[in-house]
């Protein structure tokens, strides 16, 4: 498996982490959670790129990856 291929999951994983956390601490303080989150976003923008480098990577290298 490829460093791409790899990291997809563990991305995604940080992501969703991360988004419960900011919804738990608004939570703990009594207030709404904010109507824009930013991990859910990062998180898309960063598997596509993850996705297009591994793209890349299995049609430049087929034989490595």
């Amino acid at each position: 498996m490829c460093m791409f291929c790899a990291a997809i999951p563990t991305v995604a994983a940080t992501g969703v982490a991360l988004d419960s956390k900011q919804r738990k601490d608004a939570a703990k303080q009594g207030k709404a959670a904010p109507r824009i989150r930013p991990f859910p976003l990062l998180t898309a923008g960063a598997i596509l790129l993850l996705m297009l480098g591994s793209v890349f990577f299995h049609t430049k290298f087929p034989r490595l990856g």
